[in-house]
């Protein structure tokens, strides 16, 4: 090979590889949802998603202290479990578990088995006023289906996690079937003034079923996430924390939570009172997050 030949593959060999560096950092940057992805992996805080880089020392003998909360766990299966509901307009998931900490049925909001989702109604209302018109006649909420799911297993004495309260018809059956704790997520309004949560409410109430909500998170770790450029869904039993690289187009939402003072100081979010801005304007219609 002369020294013209010997240039010429040099040469092509120089320009092959800017032309691949070029390619890879073209593909690289320009896929929107790879980067956001990268984003979410090494800059989730709290264990939310496993980091990509580790200061951890491999000799560090301790356990990792960013796991999941029992009661985060098994309400994040429940909204899990509200992923697969066909309703346009609410999803709702339950999770029964044991008190030995063993999930015993799970359920979400939709039609009965053998019962087409394509050929019932999923509208809230009617246009002629027919109630056959809509979804409520036909569905089976999720508490009622993670109780029916549990295999036979005995219901008495366990807890039912919901991402919503229930209604008055589901605290019948979580009376009746034993259900000794309710945590929930969240009210249907704003306001809990529909006839059936407040007979809800009051149903287990007077037979001693307790319902509470988890605990919030510190807010302090919120506020860090909004401060670098997330949108913080960190709700007090699912924290869900996405990146703040948006579409141009896409209309996000962001919660905006009341501070409560608990009796140790310290100040913690509640879900029981918040606001959710929608483009920095108030929505008050649109209150719900699942």
């Amino acid at each position: 090979m002369n020294s013209r030949e010997l240039a010429l593959v040099s040469t092509a060999t120089v320009f092959g590889a800017l032309a691949s560096a070029f390619a890879v950092r073209y593909f690289y940057f320009s896929n929107g949802n790879s980067r956001r992805q990268f984003s979410k992996l090494n800059s989730v805080p709290n264990g939310g998603v496993s980091k990509k880089c580790s200061s951890r020392s491999p000799f560090d003998p301790s356990k990792r202290k960013e796991y999941l909360s029992w009661d985060d766990y098994f309400m994040a299966i429940a909204f899990l479990s509200a992923e697969r509901s066909k309703d346009p307009n609410r999803q709702v998931g339950a999770c029964l578990v044991s008190q030995n900490g063993i999930i015993l049925g799970i359920g979400y909001n939709g039609f009965p088995r053998g019962c087409s989702d394509d050929k019932l109604p999923w509208a809230k209302k009617s246009e002629s006023g027919d109630p056959l018109e809509t979804k409520y006649p036909y569905v089976c909420h999720a508490e009622v289906n993670a109780i029916l799911n549990t295999n036979h297993a005995s219901v008495a004495g366990q807890r039912l996690y919901v991402t919503m309260f229930p209604c008055n018809e589901c605290a019948k059956i979580i009376i009746q079937s034993g259900v000794s704790e309710v945590i929930y997520f969240i009210e249907k309004s704003l306001n809990n003034s529909d006839t059936a949560y407040i007979a809800s409410h009051k149903l287990l109430s007077m037979t001693g079923q307790k319902t509470s909500t988890p605990d919030g998170p510190n807010f302090d770790q919120v506020q860090r996430a909004l401060d670098n450029d997330f949108i913080a869904l960190h709700l007090p039993s699912l924290i869900a924390i996405y990146s703040g690289m948006v579409e141009p187009d896409y209309q996000f939402i962001t919660c905006m939570l009341h501070l409560h003072e608990p009796t140790n100081g310290t100040s913690h979010l509640t879900i029981k009172d918040y606001t959710i801005y929608h483009k920095g304007f108030l929505d008050d219609s649109f209150y719900c997050c699942i």
